[in-house]
């Protein structure tokens, strides 16, 4: 018990050091506008390439049964080592866009040997409370996810190019402890055959698509948020100019909400079941979408800034909850395949979402914008309950 708790915390703090790398250049786009004459529009546009990597890298990976023909803490580290020279380029000089798109692209296809790998480790390990355990891992997304923001924020002396370095750094470091202190875990069952057939059949099994259709809702508004907080804050300043408080780290503060939410999510599943509680997040964050534009008519910031939070608590608190349902209800030789496929599909969900966001940001209202974005939750709740 002592030993598996340990190796649940290697597995959650490599998780977090990997996936730092995800919205490495969220938290210094302003400063990449400027080095590199970047059109504003560059933060969709980057945003969008990390998801498409990771979009053609599970699909590859999937394709390939990778995560399940080999040990996935290898394939962790590997990837870990091959994303973090991809962040790891975005330094050098004479960058344009295309360039920077590249980078990112081949950050977001590596980055699919961390996060549904991470996942597919855990299921190894904990058979029984495997909800909260992916509480935790998926809390350590949030959070590496949120980390270049705090960087930002509490070193505004710090030079973007040492965000790099540190996020670069984190990352190997992660895919390095994983390699050595997590070996292959109990509850493994390698497959020794190349079987494309995989890729299709788990979707046969009734209770798998109706995880995975609620995973997709999810996922359409999840990224989406993430990448435009520091957008709405930035809108909320801009309407309401006595209001002041730093982007950075309240956008730090608003997506690693989100980290508790997994947490408390994860061990609500415990007692109330994944499903019940995955459906209450994802009703709640498509109630967010839909009242978003009163909150930025609100003058008083404590309670804008409120909501937000907790918009970011709940926006991602089924994320595990979803996974946990999908890993359950498919033969367990082939639970990495089956992660790594919705994380494929979900995340092509999250890329024409946030273009979507990034056009009809120039259309209409920021207030607005979220309207447009509710869709995804309304239609996931759906799938996921559908007596069929």
């Amino acid at each position: 018990m002592k030993q598996t708790k340990s190796i649940l915390l290697i597995i959650v703090f490599s998780q977090f050091c990997c996936t730092s790398l995800w919205f490495a250049t969220n938290g210094i786009i302003e400063d990449l506008v400027n080095n590199f004459t970047l059109n504003h529009s560059a933060l969709g546009h980057l945003s969008s390439a990390v998801q498409f990597g990771f979009i053609i890298g599970t699909f590859f990976f999937a394709l390939l049964t990778i995560t399940d023909r080999f040990s996935p803490s290898k394939v962790f580290f590997a990837s870990a080592i091959i994303a973090a020279l991809f962040n790891l380029g975005i330094v050098l000089e004479n960058h344009n866009i295309i360039s920077l798109l590249i980078l990112r692209f081949g950050t977001g296809f590596f980055l699919a040997g961390i996060y549904p790998v991470g996942m597919k480790i855990a299921a190894d390990y904990f058979d029984k409370g495997l909800g909260k355990s992916l509480g935790y891992l998926v809390g350590a997304l949030v959070l590496g996810t949120a980390f270049p923001h705090v960087l930002k924020g509490v070193g505004g002396s710090f030079s973007w190019q040492l965000i790099i370095y540190t996020t670069t750094a984190l990352a190997m470091f992660g895919g390095a402890i994983m390699v050595l202190l997590v070996p292959d875990g109990p509850y493994r069952k390698p497959v020794t055959a190349f079987d494309s057939a995989v890729f299709f059949n788990v979707f046969k099994v009734s209770n798998f698509r109706k995880a995975a259709f609620g995973y997709f809702g999810h996922m359409w508004e999840l990224y989406t948020f993430w990448a435009f907080v520091p957008i709405i804050l930035s809108a909320y300043l801009e309407l309401h100019p006595q209001a002041n408080f730093n982007i950075s780290m309240l956008s730090f503060v608003i997506i690693a909400s989100g980290g508790l939410a997994c947490v408390i999510s994860g061990y609500l599943s415990q007692i109330y079941g994944s499903k019940k509680i995955g459906a209450i997040a994802l009703m709640l964050s498509g109630l967010c979408c839909l009242v978003s534009p009163i909150f930025f008519s609100i003058t008083t910031e404590t309670i804008f800034i409120l909501f937000l939070v907790f918009w970011g608590m709940v926006v991602v608190a089924d994320s595990p909850l979803f996974s946990t349902l999908i890993a359950k209800n498919v033969s367990p030789k082939h639970k990495g395949t089956a992660l790594t496929i919705v994380n494929s599909i979900g995340f092509t969900t999250t890329i024409i979402s946030i273009q979507i966001a990034n056009i009809i940001i120039d259309v209409i209202a920021i207030k607005y914008l979220f309207l447009s974005i509710a869709i995804g939750p309304i239609l996931g709740l759906v799938g996921l309950l559908n007596k069929n």
